[in-house]
């Protein structure tokens, strides 16, 4: 069974918003206004240009195995 990026979430304690997740994004996912909300129907799935330029890692992927969410581990 094949593991797929399902989709994006900023993790809004960690967000400095700087926003340079906007102008980075090819399809313009990331909406240019506070709360930087996504839109995951216009995601590359192949795309990282937002998670490596996020300088606070507030940008994670959360994966799909079958119907299953592959949430993150908490720390």
């Amino acid at each position: 069974m094949l593991v797929i990026r399902d989709h994006l979430v900023r993790h809004p304690d960690r967000c400095t918003h700087q926003a340079i997740c906007v102008p980075i994004c090819p399809t313009s996912a990331w909406l240019s206004t506070p709360p930087y909300k996504f839109d995951p129907s216009r995601c590359l799935e192949s795309c990282r240009l937002c998670l490596d330029a996020c300088p606070s890692q507030a940008i994670y992927a959360v994966f799909k195995k079958g119907e299953k969410l592959l949430e993150p581990q908490k720390k």
